[in-house]
């Protein structure tokens, strides 16, 4: 645990688009926060791609400016469609660079009033240690996790990123190579695309996907990014967030009869401690990355399309 007195606490960056309901709930859970009033909060708001999507876009924008019980709001409406990967990453990179750290989120996440007090005491306790790539307040139930018996850390470590929730410095996102130049030399080496694929063999598909033209990601060049230089993300040991994009309102909807991605109990602990030494413990990492695994089988291409979906 961190006092938050002198700390300088990091802007909130939220990605919406062309969902009322969802943006609502994620904004009024983190209007809960306990540093919410303490905290500057941008909102990209992206132009429709088309007609049909106008009155719901416009629906999300009106809410937006209606909001407050933030330091202060900021809306960027973008003017024309960017699209979910160049918009973040455009965000990103430019609040990120003004501000040295960020906490980001997109319109389908639900928070624990702890959920800023965890990112931001975890990005001020984990600052030096560079092979730290990021800070997520996502994690599964601790029932699917089956942690190991006398394992008594409020986190852990895992190869994979997350992007339902997450935070991170600007000498971790400076750098990355958005066009993914050494794609060839990376997918000929079997041994490279193995080890790439111990954070979840759906890893490579999505980077060869993206490569193809087929899918338009920011988290796999991300996460590969990550996976180049050996980096790491923090992940609590019990949820801060839960994900609100399985309700039967995406495409992925309906594949998991028990969906193991919304079914995590909200942590509504203030009171949780770092470990500056912490390691990898590759049973835990196994039991989370399991779960993205994808099997060849006739469920590939439904799986892939709820994956396409997920990390775009």
């Amino acid at each position: 645990m961190i006092g938050n007195n002198k700390m300088t606490l990091a802007p909130i960056v939220l990605f919406v688009y062309n969902r009322p309901w969802h943006t609502k709930k994620t904004i009024e859970s983190l209007q809960k926060n306990e540093l919410a009033s303490e905290s500057k909060l941008y909102i990209y708001s992206d132009e429709a791609k088309n007609e049909d999507e106008r009155k719901s876009v416009d629906e999300v924008r009106a809410y937006v400016e209606s909001i407050s019980g933030f330091k202060k709001i900021i809306i960027i409406k973008r003017e024309k469609n960017w699209g979910l990967a160049n918009s973040i990453i455009d965000g990103v990179t430019k609040v990120i660079n003004e501000y040295g750290k960020i906490i980001v989120l997109e319109d389908d996440l639900i928070t624990s009033p702890y959920f800023l007090k965890f990112m931001n005491d975890a990005l001020e306790f984990y600052q030096d240690r560079k092979d730290i790539f990021s800070i997520t307040g996502f994690s599964f139930s601790e029932k699917f996790m089956n942690f190991p018996k006398g394992y008594s850390e409020d986190i852990y470590l895992n190869i994979r990123p997350m992007s339902w929730s997450w935070a991170s410095w600007n000498d971790r996102w400076d750098g990355i190579d958005w066009e993914v130049k050494n794609f060839h030399s990376f997918v000929t080496d079997k041994n490279k695309v193995k080890a790439f694929n111990a954070g979840g063999t759906d890893l490579s598909r999505m980077l060869t996907l993206q490569m193809q033209g087929k899918l338009d990601s920011w988290y796999i060049r991300w996460s590969y990014h990550a996976f180049l230089k050996k980096q790491l993300t923090i992940y609590p040991r019990m949820s801060f967030v839960n994900n609100l994009g399985f309700d039967h309102s995406g495409v992925h909807s309906g594949y998991d009869k028990q969906n193991i991605y919304s079914h995590s109990e909200l942590n509504f602990d203030s009171d949780f401690r770092f470990a500056k030494q912490i390691q990898v413990n590759n049973r835990i990492v196994n039991n989370f990355n399991k779960s993205f695994n994808i099997k060849l089988k006739t469920e590939v291409k439904v799986l892939i399309k709820r994956i396409m979906r997920l990390w775009q």
